[in-house]
């Protein structure tokens, strides 16, 4: 059996952050063929959830870099290595030491839940009115954070040089992993995005393999986040998008995710 996880951003989805047709179709044509698939994004389903609208129903997917595994048969969530209340702390102080409103991600009975702190620039701002408020996500200000709350993971958004700053600073805690990037907002600004150092992608996907006795795991991606993934499969391949640690570790480097790179090498691979 054969077991396909994709990342989505810079892998999956094209230059516009969507499925493109020929994706789509590519998809259809793995479904018909019998062929495993899901998805193993660092999104969270609230994310993820307009974007893969009426795909991706068969297994369960993979959220969170690891954190979630939505079951969409079965409706179910289930979730490992969440921060921990110390964990959340510091990250919490960090941010509003660098000026920088953290948005701390839950779900509770099935819904997302978004805590933040009063935003402190325009384009935490627009993220706030832009995004989240017109989204099916519950908005709560900070204080309003109770200790028993299943926290996912914490997300931000900054100048370059405050986010660089912190990722290395959390990085270097023995338990908090945090994964950073550019910022579609503009090129002086960078996102970034913290966990339980447990939790990552490659734990979801080799659940998954053994849930299902998958024989052969192959795995799609770009970023480092998807490093413990590839460093369990069988076969993995990186768009040509890709960060150079990836394509190193790579089976292969395949096409840019803006010219359905992987759509194009799965319709090969698979003969579809």
């Amino acid at each position: 059996m054969d077991l396909v996880f994709f990342d989505l951003d810079g892998t999956l989805l094209n230059g516009s952050s969507l499925l493109s047709q020929f994706t789509i179709d590519t998809l259809s044509r793995m479904d018909a063929k019998g062929i495993a698939y899901t998805v193993a994004t660092g999104r969270t389903m609230l994310s993820a959830s307009s974007i893969l609208e009426g795909q991706f129903l068969s297994l369960p997917h993979i959220y969170n870099n690891g954190v979630t595994l939505w079951d969409p048969k079965r409706k179910s969530i289930e979730f490992e290595n969440l921060l921990t209340e110390n964990e959340i702390n510091l990250i919490l102080a960090m941010a509003l030491e660098h000026n920088i409103t953290p948005f701390v991600n839950t779900v509770e009975n099935h819904h997302h839940v978004i805590y933040h702190s009063p935003p402190q620039h325009n384009i935490e701002k627009e993220l706030i009115t832009k995004y989240f408020a017109r989204s099916k996500a519950t908005l709560m200000p900070l204080n309003a954070l109770a200790h028993d709350r299943p926290v996912t993971n914490i997300s931000m958004i900054g100048e370059n040089t405050h986010i660089k700053t912190m990722w290395k600073q959390l990085n270097e805690h023995p338990l908090i992993i945090a994964y950073s990037g550019p910022a579609h907002e503009g090129k002086e600004y960078s996102w970034m995005d913290v966990h339980h150092c447990f939790a990552n992608k490659g734990a979801a996907v080799q659940k998954l393999r053994d849930e299902l006795g998958a024989k052969n795991v192959i795995c799609f991606g770009d970023s480092d986040n998807d490093l413990s993934m590839f460093e369990i499969a069988d076969e993995c391949y990186a768009t040509d998008n890709a960060k150079a640690l990836i394509k190193n570790k790579a089976t292969k480097v395949i096409g840019h995710n803006h010219d359905d790179g992987v759509a194009k090498f799965l319709t090969e691979r698979f003969d579809l």
